[in-house]
């Protein structure tokens, strides 16, 4: 057992404490919010994630978590201390370390004996060397800095923490690898690896992970544009590469683009940190300068179809950037939300999660409702933006009574072209052929 401080209790540090508590350790969390500091007391959990309401609960329950806004109660408390904290993008893509740094320098201010500090936030390439000459302008005392990157998918975080493909522990501090060797001893013992490294490896393993990752995804995108110039089927593409054992079938769906809170931003610092050692991620880049265009293909479908959208309303099916979360940093539904609000379009939308945090950014812009069905009524045609699961099996003779016409712009290819072809839509996908039994309506 190890007593563990997570300072920022954001989507990662909630979910690296609670999943520390659950196999067995004792758990301190800090935010200065106190208002989400009471709420964690008293079992609420503040971001939504799959199975981490069960999680946390028993834990709570168990006494092996708790949470405080005294940073002193915590680093006198704990043995490890990660810091959780935000990575912003600036307005160049680099990565704000303001918060690290900040509690880093705090961390030595209070500390009285040995710790280990671990930078869990993703940070650039030489992050754990600013981070140790923090620390060390207010104490004397011995200490380790860690970089141990996190690998979270979100709406399967959980399980991703629990059951880790690898564990990265990045130090040049024996008496620290022995600490996280022993940590991290119950996540490891079904094969899974756990690699020590060096720090600036370790910290560059994540950028490296999420920018090859991204690369991926924007790859098939734009093989998935080129097979609609084509009259390729980028289904069957997906189907013979991903076939190949050196290629795999994961990140090989085509869609309009990747978003969140990880891969935008991730790749973005990448890019600005081999500018500042005089390197030029020239394919890195072009990830980025594709991403950005493919977010809103999908209404270049629309304008192409219906010419003038001004004064027609659209119903949007999903807003957070995939589904399992309500997380909408980067989400494509946004980029499209204000091309068709630009174009003088109006907006119904409906997301099972996702709907308040978009209000928070978009406010009467548009209009929310309860019922993914409610936003069908009056609207020229539906887009979907999110493949949540509630979406993959409706009731298209309702959509088709509710719609103005029959009509769908699906941006994650959940619908299957001869179904929708046989009920009678005119349905527009990523990387496909467009199926339309119907005479196109004039406006």
């Amino acid at each position: 057992m190890k007593k563990i401080a997570v300072v920022g209790t954001g989507y990662v540090g909630l979910v690296t404490g609670t999943c520390f508590a659950e196999t067995g350790n004792q758990v301190i969390c800090v935010d200065i919010d106190e208002k989400k500091v009471e709420r964690m007391r008293n079992g609420e959990v503040p971001i939504y994630e799959p199975h981490l309401d069960v999680v946390f609960d028993r834990n709570i329950n168990a006494n092996r978590i708790s949470f405080t806004t005294n940073l002193k109660e915590a680093i006198d408390f704990a043995e490890i201390i990660f810091l959780a904290l935000p990575t912003p993008p600036g307005e160049d893509g680099s990565a704000d370390l303001s918060y690290v740094l900040s509690a880093a320098k705090d961390i030595g201010a209070l500390m009285t004996e040995y710790k280990v500090i671990v930078d869990k936030s993703t940070v650039p390439v030489g992050t754990a060397e600013k981070v140790e000459a923090a620390i060390r302008e207010n104490t004397d005392l011995d200490f380790a800095v860690v970089s141990n990157p996190e690998f979270l998918r979100e709406g399967f975080a959980v399980d991703d923490f629990l059951n880790p493909d690898r564990v990265v522990v990045g130090t040049s501090d024996e008496r620290a690898v022995r600490i996280m060797t022993e940590l991290y001893k119950p996540f490891i013992r079904d094969g899974h690896p756990l690699i020590i490294m060096d720090e600036k490896s370790a910290e560059l393993t994540k950028y490296a992970a999420n920018s090859f990752l991204a690369t991926k995804i924007t790859f098939m995108n734009e093989i998935a544009n080129f097979c609609e110039r084509v009259g390729a089927d980028v289904d069957k593409v997906r189907e013979g590469i991903g076939s190949d054992s050196r290629i795999g079938h994961k990140f090989l769906y085509p869609g309009i683009g990747f978003g969140g809170s990880c891969f935008p931003k991730d790749v973005s610092a990448l890019v600005k940190s081999g500018g500042e050692f005089g390197y030029d991620f020239e394919i890195i880049q072009s990830v980025l300068d594709v991403n950005e265009r493919q977010k809103v293909v999908l209404i270049d479908k629309v304008v192409n179809y219906f010419g003038d959208v001004s004064g027609m309303q659209f119903a949007l099916w999903g807003l957070a950037f995939k589904p399992d979360t309500d997380d909408i940093r980067e989400a494509s539904a946004l980029y499209m939300i204000e091309a068709l609000i630009n174009a003088g379009a109006t907006v119904v939308a409906f997301d099972p999660e996702a709907m308040d945090n978009v209000k928070d950014v978009v406010g009467d812009d548009i209009e929310f409702v309860d019922d993914q069905y409610d936003a069908l009524k009056g609207s020229d045609a539906l887009l979907i933006a999110t493949e949540w699961s509630a979406f993959r099996n409706p009731d298209f003779e309702k959509i088709k009574t509710l719609l103005n016409q029959p009509v769908i712009f699906d941006g994650r290819n959940i619908y299957d072209l001869e179904e929708m072809k046989n009920k009678g839509f005119h349905y527009s996908s990523i990387g496909r052929r467009t199926v339309s039994p119907l005479v196109k309506t004039e406006n």
